[in-house]
């Protein structure tokens, strides 16, 4: 079923990687899919200059965008390590929610090893909020986000509960593979850690657990029966 679907990450690369297949998988049922990435992520490499690694990260950003069909927006003007949950972040957001109009909003599960998932998730909910408040920048139409779901990431695994599953195809899997391939970061070219195989891995073992092939998994937020969403 296609459908408008927003992943809001921390950093360019996080929601690519842990909603990177079911963006994929969207586009190719006809839908459309918007990453949008509140910082660049510029202080994640341990030898290149900042900006230097900024430039980077815009760059293979909007490539792994075209590579899987969707749409990015980054706030470039934030920073890395920095990020807060305030109105204004949250507000800018909502705007974009306005725009978009999605029907579903992805983001980080609220409890992370790191800050920046933690704030970018309050970010993610309170712009959920404003983009529906009524009186709220009333020169743009509200929008009501029908489903928040909250992405599984390694960095964000403190008392996540899967409860949807978003099937994934073979073909979905692949343009998400190859796209993902062109990010340093994921290649393991950072800090080394084995970004692809473990995101592979887990299409794997999500997909027995949701009985088909490749699968997804998202939190609802509480604990319920795993199902797929709908």
């Amino acid at each position: 079923m296609s459908r408008t679907i927003m992943a809001v990450g921390a950093h360019i690369g996080d929601m690519d990687l842990a909603a990177g297949p079911a963006l994929a998988q969207n586009v190719l049922d006809g839908g459309r899919s918007v990453l949008v990435a509140l910082t660049p992520g510029e202080r994640g490499h341990p030898t290149m200059p900042i900006a230097h690694y900024k430039d980077q990260k815009i760059a293979e950003a909007h490539a792994f965008a075209a590579g899987i069909g969707a749409e990015v927006e980054i706030f470039d003007d934030l920073s890395d390590g920095f990020l807060t949950a305030d109105d204004q972040v949250a507000g800018r957001v909502a705007q974009r929610i306005r725009q978009v109009q999605p029907e579903v909003l992805l983001a980080h599960w609220g409890s992370s090893i790191h800050t920046d998932h933690e704030q970018a998730s309050l970010v993610a909910q309170r712009a959920r909020f404003l983009a529906g408040l009524p009186g709220w920048e009333e020169d743009s139409a509200r929008h009501g986000v029908g489903r928040l779901l909250f992405t599984e990431n390694w960095e964000d695994a403190e008392g996540f509960v899967a409860s949807d599953f978003i099937e994934i195809s073979e073909q979905a899997r692949e343009v998400w593979k190859q796209a993902i391939t062109g990010q340093a970061f994921a290649r393991g070219e950072t800090y080394g850690f084995r970004y692809i195989d473990y995101y592979g891995a887990q299409l794997i073992t999500r997909g027995a657990l949701a009985r088909v092939p490749y699968a997804v998994a998202f939190s609802a937020g509480t604990e319920q029966a795993l199902r797929p969403v709908t």
